[in-house]
């Protein structure tokens, strides 16, 4: 229990630091910083829609965890989704509404690894579909696939596509983690000269 609580603590904090292992002590993400922007779903919609979406792949009540006198405006919460799976989220403080979603899978050992994995892939695929609309399930895996591939055996891996930052951060053994976040967009330097 105390160490899915560390995990989904850490989660993508962990996975920015420059050094050091993927669920070292919390370091700084850009999610956490003041101003940072949030998705237009709280996490009570965020898990209503999750779950009418994707029937096999139950979603239960995500928890605040205590301890976050470190960010005033941030909550983090956890869902437990079995014994090597959770769900993670950092949250606007007063709205809930979600800055950063994260899916962690602990990997076991002895013939239930290749379908705890199976699992764990099916859940951060649909993460990706909530917040990516009009993507399918298939181009959710191959999507999912690639980003898994190029942050192999990484520490810490982003790719921004539009408003979407999605995270890797493959610990090997230690474990793997798969997250969603907003990013603000800015117009190029080229867009605002000419809009002078």
């Amino acid at each position: 229990m105390k160490r899915w609580i560390a995990l989904c603590l850490t989660g993508v904090t962990a996975l920015a630091a420059s050094s050091g292992p993927v669920f070292a002590a919390p370091a700084t993400a850009s999610y956490l910083l003041s101003g940072a922007p949030a998705f237009d779903l709280s996490i009570s919609q965020f898990r209503e829609k999750f779950n009418a979406e994707n029937p096999t792949l139950p979603l239960n009540e995500f928890h605040a965890i205590s301890g976050n006198s470190d960010r005033v405006n941030l909550t983090r919460a956890a869902s437990k989704i079995s014994e090597n799976l959770y769900a993670s989220t950092a949250l606007e403080r007063g709205t809930l509404k979600i800055k950063s979603m994260q899916i962690t899978w602990l990997p076991i050992q002895g013939p239930e690894q290749k379908a705890a994995r199976a699992k764990a892939l099916e859940y951060m695929s649909a993460t990706l579909r909530i917040f990516t609309p009009g993507i399918t399930k298939a181009q959710s895996s191959q999507k999912l696939q690639k980003l898994l591939a190029a942050g192999k055996n990484r520490r810490y891996y982003a790719n921004t596509e539009g408003a979407l930052r999605y995270v890797v951060a493959d610990g090997g053994d230690k474990g793997l983690t798969f997250a969603v976040e907003p990013i603000k967009l800015a117009l190029s330097e080229t867009l605002e000269e000419s809009n002078k």
